[in-house]
């Protein structure tokens, strides 16, 4: 599933592309996503200008001066910059056209969305209860984090991946995270200290801006703007490594299935 790095790079991808050109056409070949793509937007984004490409959480935002096309990547999405020549695939759902531009979206699962949204879109019910965004330093903190952390009795990785504490914190980026600080997942939120939790907070940061500099993780559907897959998966220490040997201490990883995610740590190194 596409998480944070892959949205951002998603982002990066497609912005200096299709910005500030206005939209030519908008063809919609498959309607039903997660929900139905609304009739009006077509009609309300042609020929209107493209003010700004914006990312909150797992969400694309693109803003015009009448509304936002809010788009979600769902589980297996991704949006490509294409030709108007290259001719659709049977996943490909729909295409934003800025000229001789084309902001395509394939998604196979269908569990992506795109959605108009007029007013402010951080007040839409999908993005109104968000937690912090992980990257911003002012308010991802370690002062937050040991804050909302108290008297929770969850593992710690399950609440790492909670979008109401943090955004983006996916199950990838929570084992390589939590590794990295030197945590098990399966400690009680409520027993982290203060120290603790500013490693933490420090290494969610490292590990999402080291994984957008490699242009996100690919393990099977992933493609940014530009078509090509991301190469953070090579420096993994942690997810999909269970049994193998730990790159630290040499002891060979323990892999557990947590709320139905693979949860892999080393049980020396994380303490």
């Amino acid at each position: 599933m596409p998480e944070l790095p892959e949205v951002e790079t998603t982002r990066r991808g497609i912005a200096p592309h299709i910005l500030h050109r206005k939209v030519t056409a908008v063809h919609v070949r498959q309607p039903s996503l997660r929900w139905p793509v609304p009739d009006a937007l077509a009609s309300a984004i042609r020929g209107r200008q493209l003010r700004s490409v914006e990312r909150r959480g797992k969400y694309l935002l693109l803003g015009f001066t009448n509304g936002t096309a809010l788009i979600h990547l769902g589980m297996s999405g991704s949006l490509r910059i294409v030709k108007p020549e290259e001719p659709p695939r049977f996943h490909d759902h729909f295409d934003i056209v800025f000229g001789t531009t084309v902001l395509r979206y394939c998604d196979p699962r269908r569990f992506g969305c795109l959605l108009w949204v007029e007013g402010d879109p951080l007040a839409h019910k999908l993005l109104s209860s968000l937690g912090p965004e992980p990257l911003d330093e002012s308010a991802f903190t370690a002062e937050y984090l040991f804050a909302r952390s108290r008297k929770r009795l969850v593992p710690v990785k399950q609440f790492l991946m909670d979008s109401k504490v943090v955004v983006g914190v996916g199950n990838i980026y929570a084992n390589e995270a939590l590794f990295m600080a030197g945590i098990k997942p399966i400690r009680k939120t409520g027993t982290l200290t203060r120290g603790q939790s500013e490693r933490l907070v420090e290494q969610v940061r490292f590990v999402l801006q080291r994984s957008i500099e490699q242009g996100g993780t690919t393990l099977r559907d992933f493609v940014g703007g530009d078509g090509q897959p991301g190469y953070f998966k090579q420096q993994l220490l942690a997810y999909g490594r269970g049994a193998q040997p730990c790159r630290q201490c040499g002891k060979h990883l323990k892999e557990i299935r947590m709320s139905g995610r693979s949860t892999v740590y080393c049980v020396d190194c994380q303490r």
